[in-house]
């Protein structure tokens, strides 16, 4: 034998190898590896397979996850950040009521360094529970300043994503019979757009955390904006971000005023398609499923949100059939409570079990599958699959726990046992920003205590008196 048939190939560099763990990759060739390894190298994943491959890697850390799950990372396609601090407020209030009575006011009152104490929360909580991409709809205080201060508290805890910012314009008709405050509808249209502009140009196609129109609602915004904020979007190839028709009475209040349901005249004007980010989609038609589908429109599935306010069961099979695009929200902390993707799984699950009185009406697969890579699909980002060439975002979650014993299936364990609190590590693009349950980046007990100063002030000024 020669000695250059006896040479072996150097091991390839790597900054991060996760050894040891149950790796759910979501790749249908090899969903589940048993003592699996995952090798990262800068923002990307490098490599994916059984404990062989970790011989291959010589990095610069190595991990290991044993008697642990290393799964992607969890992906937001709707919240509210800035209502961190309204937590357990509004009990019992229907969604126009809630919209009336609470949110709107508390909106109203919110100042920045409240909203930045809020989004500082709200965001961390979401690291900590294993989200690495969100879709912030941020209203409020939402002036330039306040927008893109909003847009680097989320760069700063590590996230990617986008912040859709909230514009409602003047006051129309809808929200004058559904008593929501004129407080609320301060600014022109053209003024709401001009902001718009600047926080795009600030944080553009691209970035880390880009800025992209977000009108409010499909129900109660002027049409003609919601027309401008989609025009805007497309010459600066963002996306863009309203509600869409989730309380049951919303179409049938749009179509009194505008002759057709909300999905249906957002299609007949050339609104819908790819760069249409739609959250909840509670209460769409055949004919607004079709059009949603056909023109690979997203829709955010906010399951906890519509348990709690209630809303109602989304037709995410319909949706999906259709070719609509459909990742998971968890909404605002006033209407999901908590910044937790696993609980929205295990609802998800279980809501469409129960509405259709059927165990085989929605699976453990499926609800990780909308986490992950219907997410992905949603923000049209590279992730939601532990494969070669995928962004490393990247989850372990620890299930060394009581309640994970015994773990026969893992998809099942992580989507009907795991919490946000059994998160070990968050790694995003390569980076760990959270290591042993505890953010990298941040003093999280210095958040935590300067969102309990805050929220109690801005609460006694938002009550009735």
């Amino acid at each position: 034998m020669s000695p250059e048939d006896d040479t072996r190939a150097e091991p390839a560099r790597c900054d991060l190898l996760l050894t040891g763990g149950t790796v759910l990759t979501l790749d249908p060739d090899q969903p589940v590896i048993e003592s699996g390894v995952v090798a990262v190298e800068g923002d990307r994943i490098a490599a994916v397979g059984d404990s062989r491959l970790a011989g291959s890697f010589e990095a610069d850390r190595t991990i290991s996850c044993r008697g642990k799950v290393v799964m992607p990372g969890l992906i937001d396609c709707h919240n509210h950040l800035y209502q961190s601090l309204g937590r357990t407020l509004g009990e019992g209030l229907t969604g126009w009521e809630w919209l009336s009575e609470f949110m709107w006011p508390y909106s109203s009152a919110i100042t920045r360094q409240e909203t930045s104490a809020s989004v500082y929360l709200g965001a961390l909580e979401a690291v900590l529970a294993g989200t690495t991409t969100v879709l912030d709809h941020h209203y409020g205080c939402d002036d330039y300043d306040t927008t893109v201060m909003v847009a680097g508290i989320l760069e700063e805890l590590g996230l990617r994503g986008r912040i859709a910012r909230g514009m409602t314009g003047t006051r129309t008709a809808v929200s004058q019979q559904q008593n929501l405050p004129e407080t609320s509808f301060q600014r022109s249209a053209d003024d709401e757009l001009a902001i718009t502009e600047a926080c795009i140009r600030s944080r553009p196609k691209g970035s880390k955390i880009e800025i992209c129109p977000g009108p409010m609602n499909a129900a109660y915004t002027n049409v003609d904006l919601i027309a401008a904020s989609v025009e805007q979007a497309r010459s600066h190839g963002v996306a863009w971000h309203t509600h869409l028709s989730a309380p049951r009475d919303d179409p049938e209040v749009f179509k009194q005023q505008h002759g057709y349901r909300p999905a249906t005249w957002l299609h007949r004007n050339g609104l819908l398609g790819p760069d249409a980010i739609l959250a909840h989609a509670t209460w769409v038609d055949d004919e607004e499923i079709e059009a949603l589908g056909d023109t690979r429109s997203a829709v955010a599935h906010c399951p906890l949100s519509n348990f709690y306010v209630p809303y109602g069961v989304m037709p995410l099979h319909d949706l999906v059939g259709a070719g609509a695009a459909v990742g998971l929200g968890s909404d605002g902390s006033c209407c999901g409570h908590r910044q937790d993707l696993f609980e929205n799984m295990r609802l998800m699950v279980l809501m469409h079990r129960l509405h259709n009185l059927d165990p085989k009406a929605s699976r453990a697969d499926e609800a990780l599958e909308v986490a992950t890579r219907g997410g992905a699909a949603v923000h049209g980002i590279e992730a939601g699959v532990l494969a070669t060439g995928m962004l490393a975002d990247i989850v372990v979650v620890d299930t060394t726990r009581p309640h994970f014993a015994p773990m026969h299936d893992p998809v099942a364990a992580i989507v009907y046992t795991a919490r946000g609190t059994d998160v070990d590590m968050n790694i995003v693009g390569g980076e760990i920003i959270v290591e042993g349950g505890r953010s990298t980046r941040v003093d999280q007990d210095a958040v935590v205590s300067e969102a309990r100063a805050r929220a109690g002030e801005l609460a006694e000024r938002i009550k009735p008196r």
